[in-house]
């Protein structure tokens, strides 16, 4: 299991959450997902078969830019 953190500065409300949650959780083999408004964190725990691109791309498609 990897632990991995994202910064997502659009991230605002509950919605924000819930878009997130949803897509990162259809990405096979992701575990976990905790998203911290108040810090803009989404922290990801998923399988080593899970990879950076493939969460990126999970956060983008749910609407959400990652800070650098």
């Amino acid at each position: 299991m990897v632990e991995r953190v994202y910064r997502v500065p659009d991230v605002s409300c509950a919605h924000c959450v819930n878009a997130i949650t949803q897509a990162l959780s259809r990405i096979p083999g992701v575990e976990a997902v905790q998203v911290d408004l108040d810090t803009k964190l989404v922290k990801v725990q998923a399988g080593e078969s899970v990879s950076d691109a493939d969460i990126r791309a999970g956060i983008e498609e749910a609407g959400y830019d990652i800070a650098a």
